[in-house]
């Protein structure tokens, strides 16, 4: 291996080196048992990040407008509506507004609709911001694998 892999290696990071050296890991949702493409595939990322910042600045025209006018508070309020929102509509419908608008589904891994502490627990584990930047394989998040629950293209 010569400097020129080797560096790229590293900035492609360790699953392309792992991939080059003949490690198949398959498509995102196939430990899952999840199509590879089309509705119920796993949802891509940027549809996942569009969704949720569509339910955010949603949470933030209810909480500036409804709640509070005042700067500092605003954001606080914007954290209670958005898991208050999240909660009651990921429990109910198995979808937030955002991830309505772009076509995805949050459901437990064996199909059916999240139950409703299962969608507590990971509204509150959204919430908290950390566990969502932290993925496995299938790019679930951490508040995703602790609920059992998966998103879906619908």
């Amino acid at each position: 291996m010569d400097n020129r892999q080797a560096l790229g290696s590293w900035l492609s990071g360790p699953r392309a080196a792992a991939e080059d050296m003949g490690i198949d890991f398959g498509y995102r949702g196939q430990r899952l048992g999840l199509p590879e493409e089309g509705p119920g595939s796993v949802a891509p990322l940027g549809k996942r990040v569009g969704a949720i910042l569509v339910d955010w600045g949603l949470c933030l025209l209810i909480a500036y407008g409804l709640l509070t006018q005042e700067p500092a508070s605003v954001s606080n309020w914007t954290l209670i509506v958005f898991v208050v929102m999240t909660l009651i509509t990921v429990g109910t419908l198995g979808m937030t507004p955002g991830k309505r608008l772009f076509h995805l589904r949050v459901i437990a891994l064996d199909g059916q609709r999240l139950s409703f502490p299962r969608a507590a627990l990971r509204t509150l584990l959204l919430a908290l911001a950390i566990p969502p930047l932290v993925w496995d394989r299938d790019t679930r998040g951490l508040h995703d694998r602790l609920a059992g629950a998966v998103q879906v293209r619908t």
